[in-house]
């Protein structure tokens, strides 16, 4: 799978390296043999990233998965870092920005390749027209859970509002909040639809923009090796 590709790929380079100091030590003797060795090693690599894209190439996406009602997936997500998913709630618009986080729990199967993404991370922006501020929530998704990690106050992407000025309070430790406070927090973002029924959706998404962007990198560097 894709973790399975990058490792080989990491032994690549490791080999990579060896042959270079390999031929850095016989640049002494011959003006050739430092051309002639670069050559096999970007033969080498050409041919290790051919494979490597042909067999990521062949993988199986997972289950095409709709987002759950009323979100809609924002048209250009999977080749930007912008928001996944939106929808309308009253006059508000809530946006879900989503990424991996680096602790990925390894799976519960036999098989070491099958690894699973446990929790994911959120980022939920509740904005309003007229208002410069939207309210914004970073969240940790699992799948069976959503827990809130933080809330503050930002400006808008297109705001006037400088994000920077020292006049921003970007709020409490959330933890520190009372119990009825959070509880109130997670009923509100619970009510516009944000809560684990989005896991499925957004796990599969994010296989997806990971397969694609797999793909793209090897052909951008065999495309740069390639070139003279």
């Amino acid at each position: 799978m894709l973790r399975r590709a990058v490792i080989e790929s990491k032994a690549c380079r490791l080999w990579r390296l060896t042959a270079t100091r390999g031929a850095a030590t016989g640049s002494g003797k011959s003006g050739s043999k430092p051309a002639s060795a670069a050559a096999a090693v970007d033969s080498l690599l050409l041919r290790s990233l051919k494979e490597h894209f042909l067999e990521v190439s062949r993988l199986n996406p997972p289950p095409k998965v709709n987002p759950p009602s009323p979100f809609t997936i924002i048209k250009g997500a999977l080749d930007s870092n912008g928001p996944v998913l939106k929808r309308t709630y009253g006059k508000e618009e809530i946006s879900i920005f989503v990424m991996r986080l680096a602790n990925i729990i390894r799976g519960e199967g036999d098989d070491p390749e099958e690894d699973g993404i446990n929790q994911l991370f959120l980022h939920v922006d509740v904005s309003k027209p007229g208002q410069e501020v939207s309210l914004q929530f970073l969240c940790g998704l699992y799948p069976d859970a959503l827990g809130i990690h933080s809330v503050s106050m930002r400006p808008k992407v297109d705001s006037s509002v400088d994000a920077g000025a020292p006049s921003i309070y970007s709020g409490p430790v959330f933890e520190d909040l009372d119990e009825k406070m959070r509880d109130a927090l997670h009923s509100f973002i619970e009510e516009r639809g944000v809560n684990e029924s989005l896991f499925p959706f957004l796990q599969a998404w994010l296989y997806v923009k990971d397969h694609r962007n797999l793909l793209r990198w090897f052909k951008s560097v065999g495309s740069f090796i390639k070139e003279k």
